[in-house]
């Protein structure tokens, strides 16, 4: 297997139905079968390359999934609805009542809610530790715990997981560690340094187009079996299935990732230089003042750069609203939720991305109420986007 990921994808041979050079979109819910055996051979997983229902697989879904498990280096991979749906349906294959899962304290707002709020109900209890602090995680494992939850590039702070040695403290006690990748796509190939299952909410950086919402999971080819398992499969059962013609429509998005992902970098590291100079206080794993840089070039795959996130600490959210909207009057970017889109968009990530954190696990995260998360999209001319940003810190008496 070749160790760049993006020759991974393109390597991959997926003819369309009649030899198309972009695999044929499958637009059925169910398939046929000529024997009535071919078909219980199926429900038992026991027919290979047959098919049986699209909330089990699909052949467009199936094009992708492999496309994202080449990508991942994993052996298998399946595709859900969105992202949300990705995390959930790993999590609840994994644990079941009376369960313990330590996660990053720091993490997307919505998987902290699920975590939080949700899980209780079915007895899973969490605890949420410093990732950055290794000792900490290993004082968090309990003997009920089933696993280690974590993103490679933490949302909204920008911290960065040492997997490896994540990974170690898992292997040392038989857990699971499941990292969510959403952040750093081919910049860091999770299983590779000791992950056992990478998730990912494919509306970022994968699509990179913000039409749709759809998620991945990547695994070992017997964690994707038990998912969709037609009895006890929590993929199968649950139904978070994504659907072909946007499968069909995120796999030729897929092959122009390592493209922009440069340039999402390429631009990142331009604005965080600048930002350094005229010491504004941000956030950005690329330079090696931030306290993760070290780890973080351990891991990566060099060539796709640091990523496109960078995070502006404007103190107070006022200032980070006022900001926000000089530059989107500006044209910098747009004041909007999610990221990896080729338009830049910014959000204050305490109001928005964040805010099912309640405020006071805010405050310990060191999550200021001013933080402006900012992913920088696909400019050409990214000078002039600095100058734009500039003028408006100019006029806010920032710099």
């Amino acid at each position: 297997m070749k160790s760049n990921p993006s020759s991974r994808i393109f390597n991959l041979k997926q003819f369309g139905e009649f030899g198309d050079v972009n695999p044929s979109v499958t637009d059925s819910a169910t398939f046929t079968f000529m024997q009535a055996k071919t078909m219980t051979d199926t429900f038992h997983g026991e027919a290979e390359g047959c098919f049986l229902y699209s909330r089990h697989w699909n052949p467009s879904n199936k094009y992708l999934a492999d496309a994202l498990a080449a990508m991942d280096g994993t052996p298998a991979a399946w595709v859900t609805a969105s992202g949300m749906g990705a995390i959930t349906t790993a999590i609840l294959q994994i644990c079941k009542s009376g369960d313990h899962i330590v996660s990053s304290m720091t993490t997307y707002g919505g998987t902290f809610a699920f975590m939080q709020n949700w899980l209780p109900r079915y007895n899973i209890e969490v605890t949420f530790v410093d990732i950055t602090n290794i000792e900490a995680v290993k004082a968090a494992i309990k003997p009920n715990t089933r696993m280690v939850y974590t993103e490679t590039m933490t949302n909204p702070l920008l911290q960065i997981t040492y997997l490896p040695a994540v990974s170690a403290i898992c292997k040392a006690n038989g857990i699971q560690l499941v990292v969510d990748n959403t952040f750093t796509p081919l910049i860091v190939e999770p299983f590779k340094h000791g992950a056992d299952v990478v998730v990912y909410s494919m509306t970022k950086f994968i699509n990179g187009k913000n039409d749709c919402v759809a998620g991945a999971i990547c695994g070992t080819e017997a964690f994707i079996n038990e998912l969709i398992d037609v009895n006890n499969g929590t993929a199968m059962l649950l139904g978070p299935v994504l659907d072909p013609y946007r499968s069909a429509s995120i796999l030729k998005n897929l092959h122009t990732l390592h493209i922009r992902m440069k340039q999402h970098s390429y631009n990142a590291m331009y604005l965080a230089e600048k930002f350094q100079e005229v010491g504004l206080k941000f956030n950005y794993p690329g330079l090696a003042s931030h306290p993760d840089h070290e780890v973080f070039k351990k891991m990566m795959n060099p060539r796709y750069g640091f990523g496109g996130m960078i995070s502006i600490d404007m103190v107070t959210a006022s200032k980070a609203s006022e900001l926000m909207e000089k530059m989107e009057i500006a044209d910098v970017g747009y004041l909007a939720v999610s990221l990896g889109y080729f338009k830049t968009l910014f959000s204050n990530s305490g109001k928005s991305t964040s805010s099912e954190v309640p405020e006071e696990v805010q405050r310990e995260m060191g999550l200021s109420e001013g933080l402006v998360r900012f992913s920088v999209g696909l400019d050409d001319d990214i000078e002039d986007t600095w100058q734009r940003i500039k003028a408006c810190l100019t006029e806010m008496g920032e710099i």
